[in-house]
């Protein structure tokens, strides 16, 4: 069973994720439909702005740990910067994909693809390995 703290953390995980991914989204659009980019490049710029406003969010509210996190902040942005290499790759091909076999219109593919990775790629690693808090720190909140 969930405890009451970890569906506490993933509805703010999902706060976090949610102001990210509207960035994201709005920016996309923007730079594709204004700026006449690629989705696939409007999808990389977007994606990058919008996984700094979801790194600092999730760092300072979501995951935020007063007994210390198992890295420093350096190694928290290098971890938190490949999750976000993997995320707008996975989005980048899985809306290219829905877009080339399906005919799906980008900004609809986008948000299909997105539910995926959100939910099967990012949150898992993020809690799990971007911001593990240390082992003692787990016990405590346990008990």
């Amino acid at each position: 069973m969930l405890s009451k703290k970890s569906i506490i953390t993933f509805l703010q995980a999902q706060v976090a994720a949610f102001l990210g991914g509207i960035t994201d989204y709005g920016l996309m659009i923007l730079l594709t439909e204004v700026f006449k980019l690629h989705f696939t490049f409007s999808i990389l710029i977007s994606g990058t702005v919008g996984a700094v406003i979801n790194f600092s969010i999730n760092r300072f509210w979501v995951f935020k740990n007063q007994s210390g996190y198992s890295s420093p902040i350096n190694s928290q942005l290098f971890k938190f910067a490949l999750v976000v290499l993997g995320s707008i790759s996975l989005k980048s091909l899985g809306t290219l994909m829905l877009q080339k076999s399906f005919q799906i219109d980008y900004r609809i593919g986008r948000l299909i693809i997105d539910s995926f990775v959100s939910y099967g790629f990012n949150y898992p690693l993020i809690k799990n390995w971007v911001f593990r808090v240390n082992e003692k720190q787990n016990v405590v909140e346990s008990n």
